[in-house]
């Protein structure tokens, strides 16, 4: 049985969770919230499934208790329109991404938006479109049109916001690794534009800079296909 908390007992336990520290990191990052994600995740795990609190939660407008939404919703009870106007409020990265992967991929309307998001010049508004775009290319490629997508990351990838155009690298990235057939075309557009070649990778990581993100993909494709 789910632990039924009114709404302000949870919001009061959520400022228990507060730390000054995380907010400080977290800040850094565009995401203002100072809870532990994963304490954040025992006390949804607690809570279980309860949409009427998610609705509550998010009507708060408060980053932590939006992320706590996403966990306890139903995704398949939220409308086209409520999605589409909860995207939109959105300021948070971090809660703009846990609402894509906790929401609207289990829904039912997330190839209604793909489209239609990634063509928005809001910025994280169009990073869920992307994010979404990618998701596609490498889960369901039968269903997107990848040249298009290249077509639209070579001319738009450049000049675009910053949370979309990590997600829009992000998706040549998908297509280069996963689509040999589109290799080339996805590296020769990353190379050409050089969006995110000076970011800084710590030691073990992935660099985002495509090029070299696929580069190092493949090869790990290849060793373990000879092992």
């Amino acid at each position: 049985m789910p632990d039924t908390m009114p709404l302000d007992e949870v919001m009061r336990e959520l400022a228990g969770l507060e730390n000054p520290k995380f907010r400080a990191v977290n800040e850094r990052n565009g995401d203002d919230h100072g809870v532990n994600l994963s304490q954040l995740r025992a006390v949804a795990k607690r809570l279980k499934k309860q949409h009427e609190l998610a609705v509550e939660l998010w009507a708060t407008g408060d980053t932590a208790a939006r992320l706590l939404a996403t966990l306890v919703c139903r995704p398949r009870s939220f409308t086209p329109a409520e999605i589409d106007t909860m995207v939109r409020d959105i300021t948070s990265p971090k809660l703009l991404d846990w609402f894509v992967v906790n929401v609207v991929k289990p829904g039912r309307f997330g190839d209604e938006f793909r489209e239609r998001w990634a063509d928005d010049d809001a910025d994280l508004v169009g990073r869920a479109g992307w994010t979404l775009q990618g998701d596609k290319v490498v889960k369901a490629p039968d269903d997107v049109d990848v040249d298009a997508l290249l077509d639209t990351i070579e001319r738009e990838m450049e000049d675009a916001p910053e949370n979309k155009q990590w997600a829009m690298n992000t998706c040549l990235a998908f297509i280069g690794i996963n689509h040999p057939d589109r290799r080339a075309r996805a590296i020769g557009i990353g190379e050409d534009l050089q969006v995110l070649a000076d970011y800084p990778a710590s030691p073990g990581c992935t660099p985002p800079f495509a090029p070299l993100w696929i580069a190092e993909m493949v090869g790990r494709q290849a060793v373990a296909s000879s092992s």
